[in-house]
């Protein structure tokens, strides 16, 4: 479990405690929430506990050793700390399923660490494909790994697809893939008024809970942009085969057109248990303890076209995702610079979009060849957008 402590992980381990005699947890890791790891460590009784920071693990070890069942946790769970033991414990033997739900581009060394060791990974982590590219998605095919979708979205396409999508759409009979977003919590906010909102408000989502991170980038739609990045390489589809639907109401998770003019789309509440349930239980269904759908209750479903001058950074995610090969790795590197900043209330909601556009701009292109590569680009553009933030600041 990469990543449990976040929302992701919390929702996945809840729907895993259903199911005890399905899954056993072998690992558990997160960055820096040293209460709750402990508090799912004791609960779950994992091989290994792992933080990123070593300072941190050691609190681990204090508190389970002083919990009242600490006594065996201490000797039957050992606590590791860094990138490395991320990695390692993501490709044990003894591990079949790595749920990747690590946030940003931290995820991507244990997720392809899994992917090379052929596991099967239900992918929540977006930032790694986004970043990964072809080079991701090359190593998986040459790994025998399976890779899931977890996101809403691609969870939704997922289940509407034939199984022959990788040989490309029209192969399959598919015409389009219609990639659905709730349009956040600024929809319909005054344009004049977004330079002023705080991180309170744009962490509070209409329909979904989730990461303060992951919120503002619903808010910005920048989720929607990487979703459409990560879309293409999913099911190997070019950019003008994906069109982004604002669809408010959170019930259609994403919809396949055919060229038959058929129309799939999944449906389901908002819950993030659902893709995780489908993901965890495929290709069988598994109860997730999420209420059915009530569709008499939800009465209207409402689409519209996005707006991309009140989301540019949409706009910046589709131009990213024509270009390919570097540009996706510097947005989701300025992105997240940014968003942090924001976060932190250094710069406004509004400057997110100016300040990923001045990275995009100021870049070399360059040829990804490798995970070397992609980190040497995704460095650059946070130092560029470390320069840039300094710049707007003054």
């Amino acid at each position: 479990m990469l990543g449990s402590t976040g929302s992701i992980g919390v929702s996945t381990l809840d729907v895993v405690a259903r199911h005890p005699e399905r899954f056993h947890v072998v690992a558990l890791t997160a960055h820096s929430n040293v209460e709750r790891v402990v508090e799912q460590a004791i609960q779950f009784q994992p091989r290994y506990v792992v933080m990123v920071d070593a300072k941190r693990a050691q609190q681990v070890r204090e508190r389970l050793a002083a919990r009242a069942l600490g006594v065996n946790m201490a000797k039957n769970t050992e606590v590791l700390s860094g990138v490395d033991a991320l990695c390692e414990v993501a490709a044990l033997p003894e591990v079949d399923v790595v749920m990747a739900a690590i946030v940003g581009a931290a995820g991507l060394l244990p997720t392809l660490s899994a992917v090379r060791a052929g596991k099967r990974i239900l992918l929540a982590n977006k930032e790694s494909l986004v970043m990964g590219g072809e080079f991701f998605m090359r190593a998986v095919q040459e790994s025998g790994a399976e890779l899931l979708p977890v996101d809403s979205e691609h969870n939704a396409i997922f289940q509407c697809m034939p199984a022959k999508v990788q040989t490309g759409l029209e192969n399959a009979g598919v015409a389009r893939i219609l990639l659905t977003g709730s349009g956040g919590p600024f929809r319909n906010t005054p344009l004049a008024q977004l330079p002023a909102v705080t991180p309170a408000q744009a962490c509070a989502h209409p329909n979904w809970s989730m990461g303060r991170k992951i919120s503002v980038d619903s808010a910005t739609m920048m989720n929607k942009g990487l979703e459409f990045i990560e879309a293409c390489l999913l099911f190997n589809a070019r950019p003008d085969q994906v069109e982004v639907v604002v669809h408010p109401q959170s019930v259609i998770h994403s919809m396949v057109e055919y060229l038959d003019g058929s129309v799939l789309a999944q449906m389901g509440n908002p819950d993030m248990r659902t893709p995780i349930a489908h993901a965890l239980g495929w290709p069988e269904r598994i109860r997730s303890g999420v209420p059915l759908l009530d569709l008499i209750k939800v009465a209207q479903l409402h689409f519209e076209a996005p707006d991309e001058a009140r989301f540019p950074c949409l706009r910046q995610a589709k131009s990213a995702a024509l270009v390919g090969g570097w540009a996706p790795i510097a947005l989701n590197a300025a992105n997240e610079v940014a968003v942090d900043a924001f976060l932190n209330e250094k710069i406004r909601f509004t400057d997110i979009a100016n300040l990923i556009d001045g990275v995009l701009q100021g870049m070399t292109a360059s040829t990804i060849e490798g995970i070397e590569c992609i980190l040497a680009v995704d460095q650059e553009a946070r130092r560029s957008a470390c320069q840039a933030l300094e710049r707007l600041r003054r």
